[in-house]
């Protein structure tokens, strides 16, 4: 069995409404919708991984300063098991653009809509978890102020 490990980042960005987004990836095979993430290369963290990622599908360059990371494990395809280690960060940038070739399009999406967005189970629970932790540090971040 061939193991392949990747990393990569659920980016949000709040406006000065207040409105929150999460920076989501289209690909152009299949055109689902994803996070931005990509394999590991040698002598790299996760960490430098998940930047360099996000940084080349998408132009937002991120620093992960949250403890959060889920880690899914799935088949692509027959004889393949793949890992992905996801950590959340959150940016100020809005300026986005998509890597030229295997990506259709990038885009922010509103954190109410982006659940719908998301084809792949696994997409959903980190999208969920990321959520869940977004929630607990506001609050946290009120209950200190």
């Amino acid at each position: 069995m061939q193991h392949e490990k990747s990393c990569g980042a659920l980016v949000f960005r709040t406006d000065e409404s207040g409105q929150t987004f999460v920076l989501m990836i289209r690909h152009k095979p299949g055109g689902y919708r994803s996070f931005p993430k990509g394999h590991m290369e040698r002598g790299e963290t996760e960490y430098m991984t998940a930047v360099r990622e996000v940084y080349e599908e998408t132009a937002v360059q991120i620093r992960i300063k949250d403890s959060f990371r889920k880690t899914v494990h799935y088949s692509p395809m027959p004889g393949v098991s793949k890992e992905v280690v996801y950590f959340l960060t959150e940016t100020k940038q809005e300026d986005i653009h998509a890597r030229e070739g295997e990506i259709a399009q990038v885009e922010w999406i509103p954190v109410e809509k982006a659940e719908k967005c998301l084809n792949h189970e696994n997409d959903k629970m980190v999208f969920r978890s990321a959520m869940a932790s977004l929630k607990k540090r506001k609050l946290a971040a009120s209950a200190n102020s």
